[in-house]
């Protein structure tokens, strides 16, 4: 068995909030960060390098000129595109999924098929590439089904329909206005599952696994679920829906079906396997969707809470060495400030004021996903701007810190939920 130095030095790529959010988290370990490109805000706590993530061959490049002892890949188009593949090739320590096993993500039609091979739980569906065809399996379900494009749409491609006529017109502004591009091209339509939904991240090296902290986020717009499908507009960790009887029913139904099916296809996962649940009322599980990297903002709170150190095991993974294991975590919670006009187009250049003093605060820590600075000071430069995150003795504490933060922060335009985590606080004071 290989043993890690007790200071590592990683390579990050990506340069979003879950980025951010593994930047710090490395860095308070204690080890060495770089990320590629990162941002202005990941350069807090990282040594950034501007190579974009699309570069795949000169990410290779810059990790041959680093030798990191562990490259961890933030965003799931660069996995899909096998950028963990020609890492590996090279001879580093990758934290992230083969192009092969990637594709969980990279394609929902993909996915939805591995699930029935496997018989794992998860909404029935139908998957379509013609106009006709797909106004035709519409009708085909009892209820409004739910319209997903198939591939990558920065988890803004599902539509929840509440009518049939609403579910037709989500069909053709896929298939007829390209609403989502080559992603909406092939589309599955999925039966509405009932419940409440959680976010579980299942570290692997592809045999072996362990359970972070179950995490729940919000993917609507405004308060009360309402508006748009947003890539998230905040998060909280534990998830109380999932309790330890779901938990075990993930692992055995869910989790360990799914590894067994990638080894047998000889595509077995390394890295972080997101798995998307709802949770029917009666407990039992059922896959909504899988991601093949950390969910963002999930995974904010979740790597701000632990009280466990994480490094070592994404390496021990990277290695397929990974050693099952409990991790102590404090609740936590995360509030995403998105820019005016989001998840729609939105201007970069917005002035963003108070960071200085949130960032002070303790127990605080605001995870910069689409922040520059500017000739004046901080600035917007995206659609998801902030992640202010903060972590308590309870997770009513957690999420009363996080707002309390946000109080002292402008960002011109901005827009924010405020009733994250209300679910879990009504949940506990039934």
């Amino acid at each position: 068995m290989h043993v890690p130095k007790s200071s590592l030095k990683v390579l990050i790529v990506g340069g979003g909030g879950r980025e951010h959010a593994l930047a710090w988290r490395c860095r308070v370990e204690g080890h060495e960060v770089h990320a590629a490109p990162g941002s202005d805000g990941i350069a807090e706590d990282a040594t950034c390098h501007a190579v974009g993530v699309g570069d795949l061959a000169g990410l290779v490049a810059l990790a041959d000129a680093l030798r990191p002892d562990l490259v961890i890949v933030g965003p799931e188009q660069p996995l899909v595109d096998g950028l963990a593949d020609r890492l590996r090739a090279a001879g580093h320590a990758v934290f992230g999924p083969s192009a092969a096993a990637a594709e969980l993500e990279g394609s929902k039609a993909v996915a939805k098929a591995f699930m029935a091979r496997h018989a794992i739980p998860t909404a029935g569906h139908v998957t379509v590439t013609g106009l006709g065809e797909a106004l035709a399996a519409v009708r085909s379900f009892a209820s409004p089904p739910v319209i997903k494009a198939s591939g990558l749409a920065a988890g803004k491609g599902v539509v929840v329909p509440e009518t049939f006529a609403e579910a037709e017109l989500a069909v053709r502004s896929c298939l007829e206005g390209h609403v989502f591009g080559d992603a909406g091209a092939t589309v599955v339509l999925e039966e509405r599952l009932h419940g409440e939904e959680a976010s579980l991240f299942v570290l692997t090296d592809g045999e072996r696994w362990s359970l972070l902290p179950p995490a729940q986020d919000h993917k609507r717009l405004r308060d009360g679920d309402q508006g748009p499908n947003t890539g998230g507009m905040g998060a909280y960790c534990p998830a109380p829906v999932c309790d330890a009887a779901v938990l075990r029913r993930a692992e055995q139904e869910i989790v360990g079906p799914t590894l067994a099916g990638l080894r047998a296809e000889g595509r077995p996962f390394v890295g972080v396997l997101f798995v998307g649940l709802m949770i029917a009322p009666d407990g039992a599980p059922k896959v909504i969707e899988y991601n093949c990297r950390f969910g963002d903002p999930e995974a904010q709170p979740v790597l701000f809470g632990l009280q466990t150190p994480i490094v070592a095991d994404l390496l021990a993974a990277a290695r397929g060495e990974l050693t099952p294991r409990r991790y102590a975590a404090a609740p936590a919670a995360s509030v995403v400030v998105a820019a005016g006009g989001y998840p729609g187009e939105t201007r970069p250049g917005a002035a963003v004021r108070g960071l200085e003093a949130a960032g002070g605060l303790a127990d605080v820590k605001v995870f910069h996903a689409g922040t520059r600075r500017g000739a004046h000071g901080w600035e917007t430069r995206g659609g998801r701007v902030l992640g202010v995150c903060a972590r308590g003795v309870d997770l009513r504490a957690a999420i009363e810190r996080a707002y309390a933060a946000l109080a002292g922060i402008e960002v011109e335009g901005g827009q924010y939920r405020r009733d994250i985590g209300v679910r879990a606080l009504t949940r506990r004071a039934e």
